[in-house]
């Protein structure tokens, strides 16, 4: 039917880069990202933990229609810092706590296998 190719998921297009900045010329320390074949979950989580910061001053995204898989990602600063900045410090953030979560799983799952192997004996 008209559903797009699966693989237009993922695949950045010859050209096109994976994120693009577009400082915006009306008000200072802010600015666009595009990020190419993303969606809400990354915008929804990158938004939220920007607006953990507070030295960002507005942080939010869109979609800019439901069939182009990319992401505007809007941000403003103080004027002490830019949106480059605090976007690589919330990736950075973003990336100790998954790397946390992952430790706590695989603890837990270790610690479940043990206990659960004893009980069989």
């Amino acid at each position: 039917m008209n559903e797009p190719s699966r693989f237009e998921l993922f695949l950045i297009p010859e050209g096109k880069s994976k994120v693009q900045f577009i400082p915006d010329t009306k008000i200072p320390n802010a600015g666009t990202f595009l990020i190419e074949r993303e969606d809400h979950t990354l915008g929804n989580l990158l938004r939220m933990q920007l607006l953990n910061n507070p030295a960002v001053l507005f942080s939010g995204y869109r979609m800019p229609h439901p069939l182009e898989h990319k992401i505007e990602l809007r941000i403003q600063t103080v004027p002490e810092t830019d949106p480059k900045t605090v976007l690589l410090l919330a990736l950075r953030q973003i990336k100790e706590q998954v790397q946390y979560l992952q430790e706590k799983v695989r603890d837990d799952t270790d610690r479940l296998r043990v206990s659960s192997s004893r009980d069989i004996y």
